[in-house]
């Protein structure tokens, strides 16, 4: 779909672009509930005398993992319900520009890998949401897909 196509179907069943301050949010709470499950899935493999040096290194041996769950975490929920836990609780998702649905698994999996770059590169690709008139992030753009108000 063209940028005037999206426009006007929008307009037309009352779709609106999600703000800022709700995807903030919800990035805030899939983080947290992120973390929470990896600790919940690696805290046993730490051991209870080690010290803070061992415990980092330990943590660091482990980034790549965490990195692994954030693109499955992303991917699956994006594919399935077409938004995050975090998105959910802010009632707002995500969908692709082609349908106006749900993204395939495979546009999901491209969103979520662009969307850790874009974390990678100090969130430029997030900032970049703030000078575009439809609030997409390099992840958004890439996936073609844009975040809209659930409710």
């Amino acid at each position: 779909m063209s940028d005037e196509e999206i426009i006007e179907r929008f307009e037309r069943e009352n779709i609106s672009l999600a703000s800022i301050k709700k995807r903030a949010f919800a990035y805030t709470i899939d983080e947290i509930l992120i973390s929470v499950l990896f600790m919940i899935i690696y805290f046993g493999q730490i051991p209870k005398d080690a010290s803070y040096t061992e415990t980092i290194n330990l943590l660091n041996g482990l980034f790549s993992y965490i990195i692994l769950l954030k693109i499955i975490y992303q991917a699956f929920f994006v594919w399935a319900y077409g938004a995050t836990p975090g998105k959910m609780l802010m009632k707002i998702r995500v969908i692709s520009t082609i349908d106006l649905d749900n993204p395939n698994i495979l546009y999901s999996l491209n969103r979520a890998l662009i969307r850790i770059v874009s974390e990678s590169l100090f969130y430029i690709g997030f900032l970049w949401a703030l000078t575009n008139p439809k609030r997409e992030t390099w992840h958004d753009r890439v996936a073609r897909t844009l975040v809209i108000n659930a409710y």
